[in-house]
C-alpha cells in the first residue's frame, strides 16, 4: 500500500474514531448533565461501541500495539475535543487549550513517529529519525 493511501486511512479513522469517543461522550453527558432526551443515552453508547471497534482497523504498519495505538489517539482526541466544545458547545479557546493540544499533538508524532527495532528503552539506544539517543 503506498504511503499516502495509509496516511489518508490512518488520519480518517483518527478522525472518525474521535468523533465517535468526543460525540458518544457528549450525548451521555447532554442526557445525564443538561436533561436532554433519554434516547441520547441510545446514541452515545452506539457512538461509544463504534468508537471501540474503530481503531482495530488501523493499518498495521503504523503498530500493532494497543497501547501505543491507544495513546496516540488519546493526544488526537485532546485536541478534536478543543474543536467539539467550539464548534458545539460555543467553549472559548484559551492560550492554554492551545499550548497544551500543541503538546498533544507534538506527543502523538513522537509516538508514532519513533524509530523502534532492536534498542528499545533499556536498550544501548533509541533512534529517532536521523537522532541517536544513547540510554544510560
Amino acid at each position: 500500500m503506498t504511503t499516502w493511501i495509509v496516511i489518508v486511512q490512518c488520519s480518517a479513522l483518527f478522525i472518525a474514531t474521535g468523533l465517535c469517543e468526543i460525540g458518544g461522550g457528549w450525548f451521555i453527558w447532554q442526557r445525564v448533565r443538561e436533561g436532554a432526551p433519554i434516547f441520547y443515552i441510545f446514541i452515545g453508547i452506539f457512538l461509544l461501541t463504534a468508537y471501540g471497534f474503530l481503531p482495530t482497523f488501523q493499518p498495521r504498519t503504523i503498530g500493532d500495539e494497543f497501547g501505543r495505538i491507544d495513546a496516540a489517539y488519546g493526544g488526537i482526541f485532546v485536541v478534536m475535543s478543543f474543536v467539539w466544545g467550539r464548534i458545539v458547545d460555543g467553549m472559548t479557546i484559551d492560550n492554554g487549550d492551545i499550548i497544551g493540544g500543541l503538546f498533544c499533538l507534538v506527543g502523538v508524532g513522537i509516538i508514532l513517529g519513533w524509530s523502534r527495532g532492536e534498542n528499545s528503552i533499556g536498550g544501548a539506544a533509541v533512534k529517532f529519525s536521523n537522532v541517536t539517543i544513547e540510554m544510560a
